[in-house]
């Protein structure tokens, strides 16, 4: 292969979003003759020769950071990178634990279900309603139960009924092929329950709960202890990443 050939395949590469880094340029390996230097505190320093940046970083025990490189001169500044990463990842990761997505739950039935099946079954609904999450009921039909649809709707009704002060039909039952199909939504927010989800970890945790919780109370804290050991191993894999780096 010529060298033309190379060049032109790794162009194709990276036009075609090959691994090209998202990481800033830091010290040594900014390649520019001059740059736009942006003090620790965030004062303009103004354009200097890249030595004298590099100089100035050594000065003040910090990183030289390439903040804006498609600028002319590109914008450096003086900042702990280290310590810049751990932030980011600490911002990111709260941005993430306040974000609130709506997850849609099934709950499958049949029409002649028995009544301590059904009780389990609503026990689940209601837990996924008091999470804030949507729920889809699914009535399953099988043979000459496809002649009686009113079992399907009876059921469904029922159910609404019984989960009223904590959800809503959505979404009407309709028939789907030998299913019938009911979406409940939650009168609570999804961040409302993350918010009470929170505040029973955190009681939990202060002794303020009793010593049997209730289903919802147990998962509530298991899932806020496993976010938390998930969090501290991502914080920990940043800063050890930005030490590699550094």
């Amino acid at each position: 292969m010529t060298e033309n050939a190379v060049v032109g395949q790794s162009a194709a590469w990276c036009y075609r979003g090959g691994p090209i880094s998202a990481e800033p340029r830091i010290n040594d390996r900014i390649r520019v003759p001059e740059v736009r230097l942006v003090g620790p505190s965030g004062e303009q320093v103004g354009i200097v020769p890249l030595a004298k940046a590099l100089e100035l970083a050594q000065e003040y025990d910090l990183d030289l950071v390439e903040v804006a490189a498609n600028a002319r001169p590109p914008v450096c500044k003086l900042m702990d990178y280290g310590k810049f990463k751990y932030e980011s990842a600490m911002k990111a990761r709260e941005a993430r634990k306040n974000q609130a997505h709506t997850v849609i739950k099934e709950m499958k039935l049949r029409p002649k279900i028995d009544p301590h099946d059904y009780d389990t079954k609503k026990g689940h609904v209601v837990r996924f309603l008091k999470q804030g999450d949507k729920v889809k009921i699914t009535i399953m039909f099988r043979g000459r139960e496809q002649s009686r649809p009113e079992l399907g709707h009876r059921l469904l009704q029922r159910l609404a009924g019984d989960v009223q002060e904590l959800g809503f039909v959505e979404s009407a039952p309709k028939q789907d092929g030998r299913n019938m199909i009911m979406v409940l939504g939650p009168h609570k927010k999804k961040t409302e329950a993350m918010a009470e989800a929170r505040e029973a970890q955190a009681a939990r945790k202060a002794g303020r709960l009793p010593e049997n919780p209730s289903e919802v109370e147990q998962q509530a804290y298991d899932a806020a202890v496993a976010e938390e050991a998930a969090e501290a191993a991502e914080a920990e894999a940043a800063e050890a990443k930005a030490a590699d780096e550094n």
